[in-house]
């Protein structure tokens, strides 16, 4: 899992950034590959979820136009780090004062598709980081679930809701309170992922995937992302309403301008899209 980590290099100076210790970043282009490190297993607690945090908001400083998640590890997580949990709870009145929420929200927040890169275990937290982006491509060999309900919690981060969202109450409530491991090609018949690949394939997949994203209209795509949020969150009559300010915001790009002329002029598929 290695190839796409040493082919990446920053934008402005050709060189690969120095990574942090829990999570590597560095650019491809106008891609911004954010690489989970924290061995063995990627297992979250306060420090990686602020690590995350820390490296979308370098991703959207160097105005990244897509964002990739993934591993450089045998898993992509194996889910929390139990020991710290136990320890932070008690020592807090039961408290987990992780920035759950608020890594939620950076996801949410940062103005550009992120696509989740999945490979060998996703559980537990990791399988909710992967919720938390806008597109997952994931190994067929890989297994996934919601396995808290194994040491007695329900999911933390958002699993249930975005589960419920996605497959169905039925189905929501399936993978939280039996605690099982999927596989991919399940997970992506209900919908909760979104593309299955050979194992060999996941590093090309995800990057054609993440430059087309980045290739495409930067404006239009966080509008996209804006009212998914309001529809999921407030409901289809508010994003309706939503709707008029957020086209007013794609007018005025020049992005849609170009597209549009590009269109008239070439047909469609022709347009080349500067991100603004």
């Amino acid at each position: 899992m290695s190839d796409l980590v040493s082919s990446v290099r920053d934008e402005g100076t050709g060189e690969t950034p120095p990574a942090s210790e829990l999570v590597g970043v560095a650019m491809d282009g106008a891609v911004a590959v954010l690489t989970m490190q924290a061995a063995p297993y990627n297992l979250l607690n306060r420090e990686l979820t602020e690590a995350i945090i820390s490296a979308l908001r370098w991703a959207q400083e160097r105005h990244a136009r897509a964002a990739i998640l993934r591993s450089s590890l045998r898993h992509f997580s194996a889910g929390a780090d139990l020991d710290q949990m136990m320890a932070a709870v008690d020592a807090n009145d039961g408290a987990l004062e992780w920035k759950t929420v608020e890594l939620l929200e950076a996801f949410d927040d940062f103005p550009a598709p992120v696509v989740a890169s999945v490979h060998g275990a996703c559980v537990g937290g990791g399988l909710e980081l992967v919720l938390a982006c806008d597109i997952s491509v994931v190994t067929e060999s890989a297994t996934l679930g919601s396995v808290e309900v194994t040491v007695g919690l329900n999911p933390l981060m958002g699993a249930v809701q975005r589960v419920v969202q996605r497959a169905g109450m039925a189905r929501g409530k399936e993978m939280a309170m039996l605690g099982r491991r999927y596989d991919a090609a399940t997970l992506e018949r209900w919908g909760v992922i979104n593309q299955v690949v050979p194992d060999e394939q996941l590093d090309a997949a995800t990057m054609t995937i993440a430059q087309e994203l980045a290739h495409g209209p930067t404006v239009c795509h966080a509008a996209t992302k804006k009212l998914a949020a309001i529809a999921i969150d407030q409901g289809v009559r508010a994003a309706d309403l939503a709707m008029p300010g957020l086209q007013r915001e794609i007018f005025r790009s020049v992005d849609f301008h170009a597209g549009a002329r590009s269109y008239l002029e070439k047909g469609p598929g022709q347009a080349r899209f500067e991100g603004c």
